[in-house]
């Protein structure tokens, strides 16, 4: 069974304590994942994502819809 693709926004930051790269996705409360680099961090949270949207689905909680409302804001 093929899957249907999804987007979701990921927000990537340093991590000042343990370096590396940390991900999260605002839109999945709770789905936050890591790497030693960018493309690490992004790696582990694509699966990350994939694992929060099956066990949601998996116990009957509803998979919260991506709003992709993006600002920049430089002070």
């Amino acid at each position: 069974m093929s899957q249907a693709m999804m987007m979701r926004q990921v927000i990537i930051h340093p991590d000042p304590e343990d370096g590396g790269w940390v991900a999260e996705v605002p839109s999945l409360p709770g789905c936050i994942s890591q790497g030693d680099t960018k493309e690490g961090a992004i790696e582990n949270i694509r699966d990350a994502i994939k694992v929060w949207v099956e066990g949601a689905r998996s116990v009957g909680l509803p998979v919260p819809d991506e709003g992709f409302d993006v600002y920049l804001c430089v002070v």
